[in-house]
């Protein structure tokens, strides 16, 4: 089984091309498949060096029972890191503004359909969190695939 990634142009997502999760890359259509399906997103942020990018890949990724469940409950969204830095700035943000200043890689992260980071695991389909910014700064709207995410200077 192949998946979407087959054909990024990133290394660090064409070695999971092969797993049985659905992976998406981070894109408008991977956003509008989480918002049409109503289900959350759940975000995987690693680069190709990365050891335990690799170890949980394995431990996680490859189990076929794992991916059952993360394909039929969420819209997986793989980014490399060294390929989309604006994602991995918000998201990181986020990840250590809910742990107490502790983040790393992999990142997983989830996410509501309209793509706020969430600090719990998804327990219902809609979620009222609002699209909070690096600069702590929240609204309603959702983040875009294709706009660079804002950043601290």
């Amino acid at each position: 089984m192949v998946n979407r990634l087959a054909e990024s142009s990133s290394d660090y997502l064409r070695q999971h091309a092969h797993q049985s999760v659905d992976w998406w890359e981070w894109s408008d259509a991977a956003l509008a498949e989480a918002a049409g399906r109503d289900v959350p997103i759940l975000l995987s942020v690693g680069y190709a060096s990365c050891h335990w990018c690799h170890v949980m890949s394995h431990e996680s990724f490859d189990d076929h029972s794992v991916a059952a469940y993360i394909n039929e409950h969420f819209v997986p969204i793989k980014v490399d890191r060294q390929q989309r830095p604006d994602l991995d700035a918000v998201f990181m943000t986020a990840t250590q503004a809910m742990n107490n200043g502790n983040g790393g890689w992999p990142m997983t992260a989830f996410l509501t359909p309209r793509v706020a980071p969430s600090s719990r695991a998804p327990t219902s389909r809609r979620s009222p969190s609002p699209a909070c910014r690096p600069s702590g700064r929240c609204s309603r709207r959702p983040l875009t695939a294709g706009a660079p995410a804002r950043t601290r200077s």
